[in-house]
């Protein structure tokens, strides 16, 4: 969710984020021993193969981990001019691209135009606007990470990114207000997401198993995207509460900060759209009924 927060009166310091988705361990050796004499007494066929309980890609994880690293360093060891410093060089400012605001050299330039297209959703208002976005990025974005892997994984989160400043800007020109969050991203992944998880033999019909390969399932024809019933229901839900957020009829975690939810709309089309510069299977044949079949 993308929320602007704020701290003091100082336009720089309201900030918008693009934010807008029994087990028991036994260390003793003779655990390990006792759990194989017992499977060893069960014909081959009955063995349980276990899988971890959490399949988390490292890509997510690591992540995860510089999103959190960057909150808590600007939380717990930054000053408030600091971060007001941080947030002028690395959040998305639509103003440092207007000549026409006068901002009397505040905004650092040179190499800031660009990198704040991706740095800023690698910033986040506070721990709940974090939270809800790891929510969110762990099963959407596990899901096109391992079917990606981490190389193009990252990329596609970069390129999502940009997608949902450029957007932010195009609705937002000349506004000094910083945007900052990942759900631009986290978007774009939803919009991948949905291209093959619906998909006969996809990650949907395993529920509760782990199996890599249902996430290679030939993806949907971006033409037969509109033709399978679940995608359509996904997409009017989604494009309808990031509608609903955007008029305010919603409150985000309570609170009564905007969300950037054109920054949302940007990231999801660019997922929707740009899925095969990214696709690692694009010489797979593809399911013309786009999993309209049962599985």
């Amino acid at each position: 969710m993308t929320e602007p927060s704020r701290r003091g009166n100082n336009p720089a310091t309201q900030r918008k984020g693009g934010r807008k988705p029994s087990l028991f361990l036994c260390g003793a050796p003779s655990c390990g021993w006792v759990a194989k004499r017992r499977n060893s007494s069960l014909p081959p066929g009955l063995l349980v193969q276990r899988e971890p309980l959490f399949n988390i890609p490292p890509v997510v994880i690591a992540v995860l981990a510089v999103l959190v690293l960057i909150h808590a360093v600007r939380m717990f060891v930054f000053s408030e001019q600091q971060d007001i410093e941080f947030l002028l060089s690395f959040a998305f400012i639509p103003a440092r691209y207007d000549s026409s605001v006068v901002l009397g050299g505040a905004l650092p330039g040179g190499g800031a135009d660009v990198w704040t297209f991706f740095t800023y959703a690698l910033i986040h208002a506070d721990w709940t606007h974090l939270g809800v976005n790891t929510i969110w990025l762990l099963p959407f974005g596990s899901a096109v990470a391992r079917r990606f892997g981490a190389p193009r994984f990252l990329a596609f989160f970069a390129v999502t990114s940009a997608a949902g400043a450029a957007l932010h800007l195009a609705t937002h020109a000349g506004e000094q207000f910083p945007m900052i969050g990942a759900s631009a991203a986290i978007s774009g992944t939803m919009a991948a997401a949905m291209r093959f998880v619906f998909q006969r033999g996809g990650p949907l019909g395993l529920l509760g198993r782990f199996d890599e390969s249902t996430y290679r399932v030939p993806a949907i024809p971006l033409r037969n995207v509109l033709a399978d019933t679940r995608v359509v229901l996904f997409l009017v839900v989604w494009f309808g509460i990031n509608i609903l957020f955007g008029l305010g009829s919603l409150p985000i975690t309570g609170s009564d900060q905007t969300v950037a939810w054109q920054a949302h709309i940007g990231g999801f089309l660019a997922g929707l759209f740009l899925f095969s510069w990214f696709d690692p299977t694009p010489h797979l044949p593809q399911f013309e009924d786009s999993a309209a079949a049962p599985h």
